[in-house]
């Protein structure tokens, strides 16, 4: 089992900034990706970034150049920067982990996720 912890978000302005942070613990050996998902009120569910075990990463169009994933391997944590933020960003963020970097599906470990809003 893996269980993933949350932290940061919170309330921004439009062009402001936010870091999410996930940390990994438990079995994380079995797992090589980490994905940023995040969900709106009445929108579906969507993967925003993507980043693998070696730091290789990929990124939704709509946050490219604006969002940038890294990881502390050291520390087990994953970090989001989000900058330039929109009010289209305000929505629940996930971090979810899994073993398969070739695969778009979620992996099966969740975070509790975390709630971002922009304001305008």
């Amino acid at each position: 089992q893996v269980q993933l912890v949350e932290s940061g978000g919170g309330l921004a302005q439009v062009g402001g900034s936010l870091e999410l942070s996930c940390k990994a613990s438990g079995s994380i050996l079995s797992i090589n990706t980490i994905n940023w998902y995040r969900q709106a009120p009445e929108k579906a569910r969507e993967l925003v970034a993507r980043i693998s075990s070696d730091g290789r990463s990929t990124y939704t169009e709509s946050v490219k150049g604006r969002f940038t994933t890294s990881r502390d391997n050291a520390k087990n944590v994953v970090h989001l920067q989000m900058n330039g933020l929109a009010p289209e960003d305000t929505a629940v963020y996930f971090c979810n982990a899994g073993s398969n970097w070739r695969s778009d599906l979620p992996g099966p470990y969740w975070g509790q996720g975390t709630q971002v809003t922009i304001s305008s």
